[in-house]
């Protein structure tokens, strides 16, 4: 056999530029941002369906189409650029205050980020944690007991808030992931659990042990102004440290999952529990040590909450954050920086949804719809290159 049988050929220079291509229009990357534009152009039909302009005008559609069209055109474009300078720059504000919308939106991608990485970080050792909601509202409650009813030095004290909302979490985490480990319990039907007995407790606390004075509904006594995170712009805005502590955990975890050998246990252990337990890898301590970290984030955005936005504890101090954070851990595929991204993307739908409700005349559940579809979208990737015809890439020495 000659060398030029034996020797593998260069591919083409044309051919290996159009697999790049195709490679990236595959990717886990692009699909979540098609899933993103699908979303956005069912609800801008929804707006337009539910438009009165566009009724009105769809009446004479046959004698004069282009009405219809406009109308159309117009209150798409009305909804979307309303949430749009919500989310980001509102020239048109009477305020500047007002016209900066991009620091609520980092407002409040803050919680989102730090449970979105909860979620994340639990993927990733293959479990599904539903409870970051009732994670949230443990560490808030943790955090907010050593906020409002003790009294430290203001650094410390600070910190200290920080350490009890972490704690509380990973506690409430760790139950999930050590019934797991020991008896085989579904995190799932844990978690879900978990999170009713919290809201129950909290909200009995709230009416007895943990109620302000003299206050007729469960609410709490507000944090002291040495337990508070401070403001990072100053009083006109919301946007707090807790953002930078946001941040710093999203770098931690990237590190952790992709450079240490605990990040390694947990990947092997996502991608199959039965090999890594042969490799000698102590799959029962990985369950419990991956939900407390998955706890202590979550707790983190209970201390973002009650120290850097609400200032008080409530039953509704959680709000849908815990459930707004496996949608952003879906977005952002079950990476840190995509979970980053994707808080930031949601933190903007919640900051221009009252925009574009109050500019715009659109209802705020449209939002709603959006972000729903996203999900429907991000679960169904076949779905997704149906619609775009692109077909998955099948990369050289791979398995079926």
């Amino acid at each position: 056999m000659s060398e030029t049988q034996t020797k593998p050929q260069p591919a083409p220079a044309s051919g290996r530029g159009g697999q790049l291509v195709r490679e990236i229009m595959s990717g886990n990357a692009m699909i979540s941002v098609l899933a993103v534009i699908v979303a956005l152009i069912i609800g801008g039909i929804l707006i337009a369906v539910t438009d009165p302009r566009v009724a009105a005008a769809s009446g004479y559609f046959f004698a004069d189409p282009g009405a219809t069209l406009s109308a159309v055109w117009a209150s798409v474009s009305d909804a979307y650029g309303a949430l749009w300078r919500g989310a980001t720059y509102d020239p048109s504000a009477r305020t500047w205050q007002g016209q900066l919308g991009i620091f609520e939106t980092l407002t409040f991608a803050t919680p989102l980020i730090l449970s979105g990485l909860a979620v994340t970080i639990a993927f990733r050792a293959g479990l599904f944690n539903i409870g970051a909601q009732g994670q949230i509202i443990i560490g808030a409650t943790f955090a907010g007991v050593v906020g409002f009813q003790m009294q430290l030095p203001p650094v410390i004290h600070l910190l200290a808030v920080i350490l009890a909302g972490a704690v509380g979490g990973a506690v409430w985490g760790g139950i999930a992931g050590f019934l797991k480990a020991r008896t085989g319990a579904h995190e799932v039907i844990v978690t879900i659990m978990l999170n009713y007995i919290a809201v129950s407790l909290v909200l009995y606390l709230l009416k007895n042990q943990l109620k302000a004075p003299g206050s007729t509904n469960p609410i709490s006594s507000p944090m002291h102004e040495t337990a508070v995170l401070p403001l990072l712009l100053g009083p006109n805005f919301r946007v707090h440290a807790g953002l930078i502590v946001a941040v710093l955990a999203v770098i931690g975890v990237a590190w952790l999952l992709n450079r240490s050998t605990l990040g390694f246990e947990y990947r092997a252990i996502g991608a199959n529990p039965k090999a890594a337990r042969t490799a000698g890898m102590l799959v029962s301590r990985g369950y419990i040590t991956v939900m407390l970290i998955s706890g202590a984030l979550a707790g983190l955005a209970g201390v973002a909450q009650i120290a850097g936005t609400e200032k008080s504890l409530d039953s509704e101090i959680a709000g849908s954050i815990g459930f707004d954070a496996i949608t952003v851990a879906l977005l952002g595929r079950s990476t840190p920086w995509g979970t980053f991204f994707a808080a930031l993307l949601f933190g903007a739908f919640k900051a221009g949804g009252t925009s574009m409700a109050v500019n715009a005349d659109v209802s705020i559940d449209i939002v709603a719809v959006v972000q729903s579809l996203i999900v429907l979208f991000i679960a169904a990737p076949p779905l997704i290159r149906s619609i775009f015809r692109i077909k998955a890439v099948r990369r050289e020495g791979a398995s079926a």
